[in-house]
């Protein structure tokens, strides 16, 4: 009997001392409901951070503490569903205290079985305002952060395009002040025009670089021969390198072709070998070289042709190394690169199907890697750069720029092409009506209600066997494209015009 009294006691006691604890925790509100919701019991921690009292509140269903809108679609409800099916419910959210003002809680409920059956639920909430409205303010302090640095980055970007292009057009604008001076020496003239076209294909470049940023340039994968594209730029690589740097050129016998973007490609070494000649202001040597390769790796399997551009250069430090293929990121001064070379080689080998590697050693120089996938298709041959295509017959131009529109009806006349011309889509739909349109050649980007995309799925409905090329310097709308017609990328050149009119469907 003593015994017996003894235990009842004890549990008397451990009852006491538990509701004692729960009543006198201050920091939390916790509290009992009923199956239905309806409340049990209130602790002081429920009186001081939601206003209630005991006498005020018990006998009450627990929406009360829920917004409005949160009563209007059922989420008290809602919430002791899921605390019931799931063994428990937990979330943050706004709740309102007594007097009207919202806090921001973190609550906790869970089911409490007697017997197996369900007598109630435990609930414990905690106003965490102070903790989200600084979390507030950290994620506000990181976002302007963001911006400063966003702001600082296109400040440097614009610094480093504004440099290279005032570059470009000096050479430029020097070179055609000795053209128009009518120099006597054929040797200056020819320096002259090869200063300019080393200029323009530079311009095309660092244009490609900042489209592909943007994510604004189209890609027109081929198959090409590797060794051939080299000895097409040749030129242009060697006065990228500058006279203090010697370029050399090492292609593997039997490489395979690659299927990629010519242009794309072209920009890629032109910024390797461009970085190689920065990487050694006392001179050096860059070597470009090219290997068949048969990769079994998570990343890539199968054919790849591997292109290493190595130098003699200063190397890249081990803290910069991961930070070299970021947007924006450069160790050169300000006004001497943009941030977007390597940015554009990397993006440009991940979107070709392969991928960039760099291997480097302080004082001995870098190897850049550019794996691409091998092109099953035979590739085009054209090492001149002068057209291997004459025709003959109508074409419409559709461009609204009247100075582009001069260059491509030169272009087209020398390729044996007579050209109508005009301003623009509807335009073209007019003209169309009329005979003797052997094929068309319109921009994309054009004022109007119609751009030359839109024309060309126009004209494919009411002339299904027109021939259509359509050229593009700029337009988001070229990746709709997907194949369907071909595209010439600005700025081209004659034998590019050429090529692609060649492969037009007759």
């Amino acid at each position: 009997m003593v015994e017996k009294f003894s235990q009842q006691r004890d549990l008397f006691e451990s009852e006491r001392s538990f509701r004692l604890l729960v009543e006198g925790v201050a920091d939390y509100a916790l509290y009992m409901l009923d199956p239905k919701g309806i409340i049990t019991s209130w602790n002081i921690g429920g009186e001081r951070i939601k206003g209630y009292s005991p006498q005020e509140i018990l006998g009450q269903h627990f929406s009360r503490f829920y917004t409005e809108t949160d009563r209007a679609n059922g989420k008290p409800a809602r919430a002791l569903g899921i605390a019931r099916e799931k063994g428990r419910y937990e979330e943050e959210g706004w709740r309102v205290r007594k007097d009207g003002t919202f806090f921001w809680a973190s609550v906790v409920i869970d089911p409490i079985y007697e017997d197996g059956e369900l007598v109630g639920f435990a609930k414990i909430t905690r106003d965490i305002t102070e903790r989200r409205n600084a979390q507030v303010k950290l994620e506000a302090m990181h976002k302007q952060l963001a911006e400063s640095q966003k702001f600082d980055a296109l400040g440097q970007l614009t610094g480093g395009v504004a440099h290279d292009f005032n570059n470009l057009l000096m050479i430029i604008s020097g070179s055609l002040h000795m053209l128009k001076r009518g120099a006597d020496d054929p040797a200056k003239l020819q320096r002259a025009i090869s200063a300019i076209e080393t200029a323009t294909k530079r311009g095309a470049a660092l244009t490609n670089q900042l489209l592909t940023f943007a994510r604004r340039q189209s890609v027109n994968p081929q198959a090409i021969d590797f060794a051939e594209r080299i000895a097409a730029i040749r030129e242009v690589l060697d006065a990228g390198v500058g006279s203090s740097v010697r370029l050399g050129l090492d292609i593997g016998r039997d490489l395979w072709p690659i299927k990629t973007d010519v242009s794309e490609l072209e920009t890629a070494l032109l910024n390797l070998v461009i970085n190689a000649r920065d990487a050694m202001p006392d001179g050096g040597a860059v070597t470009i070289s090219a290997r068949n390769a048969v990769l079994d790796e998570a990343s890539l399997t199968g054919d790849f042709v591997a292109i290493d551009v190595t130098d003699t250069g200063l190397g890249i430090p081990s803290d910069v190394l991961d930070k070299i293929f970021e947007p924006f990121f450069t160790t050169k001064p300000i006004g001497k690169g943009t941030g977007l070379g390597l940015s554009q080689v990397h993006g440009f080998a991940h979107q070709a199907g392969g991928t960039v590697k760099v291997a480097s050693e302080l004082g001995k120089g870098t190897t850049f890697t550019i794996l691409l996938p091998r092109g099953e298709d035979a590739p085009s041959h054209d090492t001149t750069g002068e057209p291997g295509f004459k025709g003959s017959g109508t074409v419409l131009l559709v461009e609204d720029n009247p100075d582009v529109a001069l260059v491509s009806i030169g272009l087209l006349e020398q390729l044996g092409y007579q050209v109508r011309r005009v301003a623009d889509a509807e335009a073209a739909l007019r003209e169309i009506e009329t005979d003797g349109v052997d094929f068309v050649f319109s921009d994309i980007v054009m004022p109007g209600k119609m751009d030359g995309l839109t024309l060309a799925y126009h004209l494919r409905e009411i002339r299904p066997g027109l021939p259509i090329l359509l050229a593009t310097g700029y337009s988001e709308v070229a990746a709709d494209v997907r194949g369907d017609f071909p595209i010439l990328r600005k700025p081209y050149e004659i034998h590019e015009l050429s090529e692609a009119i060649a492969k037009l469907p007759r």
